[in-house]
């Protein structure tokens, strides 16, 4: 009995010691996560006060409140480390980016982004391609050059798209979206568009593991990001769709506005993880949740939900974005990874440079071009539908900065749960840090009298010139073929239809797709009236 009594003390002496231990572990971690909230509430109060200087993002401000606090831990633990918190890329790819995608396509202005798709995905889908393809060029040409090598192929594709992904937050603060429409638009669409491009690609080129590039590998790439892109979005479309049908067909507001919103939120997160699942990209598909949402579901619940839904997915945007930012000024002082690189001071400044050239003439390989390309598209449209030269200038600018997509995709590439003990892979972490930093500030700063001497006051006007031919009005209940009209007249409409796409493309496309949905699209998903001009 004694003996039973002893081994009973035992046991329980031993789950005491393991209660004790792990209370002592979770306060360890409460003491960093309560400090980092804390320091997220400060850089809360200073963008506001900061609301004035538009030259002057939050984006800058959170970057370098992340320096400033940096350096305070690096001091105050002796130079052993500068973070409150270690990053997880898996933390990112799960919890901060699935919001920010998705309130970008929430939040998206339909009327422009449908109007302007087809230069949207130019510079979003070509241009990604276009970019990756030179950045990566360049660095397996350049960096042995400069005394760093030991890279894989599929290492320089993954740096191809890390540096192709765009931060946009610094010119779209800068630009008015009254005033410079279509600009606006394209800046922010191609934004938005790059980042899940960039993801996709970098998925794709996560399965190369010959040492060399030949036409069969790039074939292979290529076909693996064509299905990659396309399941994605279809992905997402059928989420939005589904959650449309759903809040159209149940009237969830009858008893609870919070099962509306909350019914869109778990779809779409649900659509992100099931994408993840099925080894597709999360980011395409939520962002193309966040579109069909905000163009079906949105229409479908009560005025209180609309309102929630609009500041609910903005303010978790916001506070994510914050947070990663934040994290990268931070990150940037983290004295480990600085040691641990082999190269000296020179050559990696010379580094830095080379990526940072390599990002700026990739840029200009690929908006000019496209550029070209999209005012032919719309050569019968107007002036007011033509990017200008000063306008291009603007969206080469605006895609030069990097921010928390490259962060993190650099870390899933180069580090396991935010740690890295190969010198070449701390080199590209330090690399890509330098390289968000010094765009987002130096560049962030130079932004907004950039657009000023490009886009003086004067030339922002919504005026459309009385010889401008625009987009003549369009009637809306006219099919594009009819069963109770003779063949004659069928065959003379799509004789003008197809005169009209020859002739203006883009628009023409448009009109189809504005048509098609009220037809057939609305009646069963919900949406607004023909009158409306949403899209």
């Amino acid at each position: 009995m004694e003996a039973v009594m002893n081994h009973n003390s035992t046991l329980y002496n031993l789950y005491s010691d393991h209660v004790a231990t792990n209370l002592k572990d979770t306060h360890s971690d409460v003491i960093p996560i309560t400090l980092f909230i804390a320091v997220l509430c400060l850089c809360l109060v200073v963008g506001h006060l900061l609301e004035a200087y538009r030259w002057l993002n939050e984006s800058i401000a959170a970057i370098l409140i992340g320096c400033i606090v940096g350096t305070i831990i690096l001091c105050t633990s002796k130079w052993k480390s500068s973070r409150l918190l270690r990053f997880n890329e898996e933390l990112f790819f799960i919890y901060l980016l699935p919001p920010i995608i998705f309130n970008a396509g929430f939040q998206v202005k339909k009327k422009q982004f449908f109007h302007n798709f087809f230069p949207i995905m130019l510079f979003g889908v070509a241009g990604v391609l276009i970019s990756t393809s030179i950045v990566a060029a360049g660095s397996w040409w350049l960096f042995p050059k400069l005394g760093f090598d030991g890279l894989s192929i599929s290492e320089y594709l993954s740096i191809g798209t890390i540096f192709s992904s765009t931060d946009t937050v610094c010119t779209l603060q800068v630009l008015n979206q009254e005033e410079t429409p279509l600009l606006y638009s394209l800046v922010f669409g191609e934004g938005v568009v790059n980042d899940a491009t960039s993801v996709v690609l970098f998925n794709a080129v996560q399965n190369i593991n010959s040492d060399t590039l030949n036409v069969q590998t790039a074939l292979r790439i290529f076909l693996d990001f064509l299905y990659l892109f396309t399941t994605s979005t279809v992905l997402g479309i059928v989420a939005g769709l589904v959650t449309a049908f759903i809040l159209r067909g149940l009237s969830f507001g009858r008893h609870s506005s919070v099962r509306e919103v909350a019914l869109m939120v778990l779809v779409a997160y649900l659509s992100y993880m099931l994408a993840e699942l099925f080894e597709l990209s999360g980011i395409l598909t939520v962002f193309f949740a966040g579109v069909l949402m905000s163009h079906y579901s949105w229409h479908n619940v009560t005025e209180s939900s609309r309102i929630t839904t609009r500041y609910a997915f903005a303010t978790l945007s916001y506070i994510a974005e914050t947070f990663i930012f934040l994290y990268v000024g931070m990150d940037a002082l983290d004295y480990e990874k600085w040691k641990m690189s082999t190269l000296s001071f020179w050559t990696k400044m010379a580094l830095y440079g080379t990526v940072m050239l390599l990002i700026a003439v990739a840029r200009v390989a690929l908006v000019f071009p496209l550029s070209v390309i999209s005012n032919y598209m719309h050569r019968s449209g107007g002036e007011s539908t033509k990017i200008s030269g000063h306008q291009q200038m603007v969206i080469w600018w605006a895609g030069l900065m990097r921010g928390a997509v490259s962060v993190a995709l650099a870390f899933k590439q180069f580090t396991h749960s935010g740690v890295t003990l190969d010198p070449n892979n701390a080199t590209m972490i330090t690399t890509t840090i330098v390289i968000v930093l010094f765009s987002t500030v130096v560049f962030g700063f130079l932004t907004k009298p950039l657009v000023d001497y490009l886009l003086p006051a004067s030339s922002h006007t919504n005026t459309r010139n009385p010889r401008d031919p625009g987009s003549p009005k369009e009637d809306m209940t006219l099919p594009l073929l009819s069963l109770e009209e003779s063949a004659s007249e069928n065959l003379s409409r799509a004789r003008e239809n197809v005169s009209m796409l020859m002739d203006r493309p883009v628009y023409t496309i448009h009109s189809y797709w504005r048509r098609f949905d009220h037809t057939y699209m609305r009646p069963i998903f919900g949406g607004l009236s023909s009158n409306d001009s949403s899209c």
